[in-house]
């Protein structure tokens, strides 16, 4: 990946970020991958958007089902618990096999292990951004799991050594280390 002179990455690295599970179901197909840009967007009403890139299955399901969660993951879980829902993918495998989940109400995934909370949102616009897609959703659901300390991007790369997958937004960040 080229990045232009003018940008020092070390500069996006600073950004505060998250590590969460996107997950959706379309016609009984559970899936879900490991997502770092994801936040909330508006209050009143609460709008979360999540960026996917447009090769990965959990998109192609988000765009069919038009609706999509986030599970939140605690600082406490290890490396090959995210494994599960990364650097795989699920149209080869059973990612909810390996795993601790329940179904919402509208047959919606949620991870509930390694979990300190989960939102359910449903898709209200999907932006084209290059290689990904924006998907913004209205929240439906909003539930806190368990007690504790959300992993942030910088722990996973820091302190659990992880590493991105070529096509995340923050795939720059493994040439730092």
């Amino acid at each position: 990946m080229a990045i232009e002179n003018s940008i020092d990455a070390r500069a996006l690295f600073t950004f505060s970020y998250g590590l969460y599970i996107v997950g959706t179901a379309f016609e009984g197909k559970l899936n879900a991958q490991v997502a770092d840009a994801v936040m909330q967007l508006t209050s009143d009403p609460i709008y979360i958007t999540a960026c996917l890139n447009k090769a990965n299955y959990t998109t192609e399901l988000v765009e069919k089902s038009r609706k999509f969660t986030v599970s939140v993951f605690s600082s406490d879980v290890e490396l090959p618990f995210i494994g599960i829902f990364g650097f795989r993918s699920g149209r080869n495998e059973d990612k909810f096999a390996k795993c601790k989940y329940r179904l919402t109400e509208s047959g919606m995934p949620i991870v509930t292990e390694h979990t300190l909370a989960a939102v359910e949102a449903e898709v209200s616009d999907i932006v084209d951004v290059h290689t990904h897609k924006l998907v913004v959703g209205k929240v439906t659901l909003a539930e806190v799991i368990a007690e504790g300390s959300p992993l942030t991007y910088a722990d996973y790369h820091k302190v659990k050594k992880g590493k991105s997958q070529a096509n995340a937004p923050s795939a720059i960040f493994n040439n730092l280390k």
